[in-house]
């Protein structure tokens, strides 16, 4: 399914759905940062994606971050909370979604590299590394908050 992102774009459809969420900023021991090479739009992205039923916020994250790039993790801290209402998601299938999701912070504990239905490309990258990578802005954000080191941030 593709998927377009606006972020306060006057000519962004409606949402009409609302989804809780849950992304990971994977750190390994050699300070890289886990990302995937989403196959909806094409850029590169934190693992992540929607909450399901009897899973909290932390279990969604690890879920996720195995699914998408076969790593396990586990759960150190929170990056933020997001909730934009002028960032939503279209997707081809008609559903509009508003942005809420939670980033934590996560390490590596076991697992290897591979892709999914949802990811052609992961890999890891020194956070000098992912300036250059295409990427949306809402991403970028909560590598930057990471990266700022502020403790948790709410958008």
């Amino acid at each position: 399914m593709a998927r377009r992102d606006y972020e306060d774009e006057p000519s962004a459809p409606k949402a009409n759905s609302l989804v809780p969420a849950a992304s990971a900023v994977v750190v390994d021991e050699h300070g890289r940062v886990l990302l995937q090479r989403r196959a909806d739009n094409g850029m590169w992205a934190l693992p992540g994606g929607k909450m399901e039923l009897g899973e909290s916020i932390g279990d969604c994250a690890v879920r996720e971050t195995f699914e998408e790039t076969g790593i396990t993790i586990e759960i150190t801290g929170i990056v933020g909370t997001y909730t934009n209402p002028g960032h939503v998601f279209a997707y081809d299938d008609g559903e509009v979604r508003q942005e809420f999701s939670i980033c934590l912070l996560a390490r590596p504990t076991g697992g290897g590299l591979r892709t999914s239905d949802e990811s052609f490309e992961v890999a890891w990258f020194p956070p000098g590394v992912i300036d250059d990578l295409p990427m949306v802005p809402s991403i970028r954000k909560r590598i930057n908050d990471w990266r700022a080191g502020h403790g948790p941030v709410v958008r």
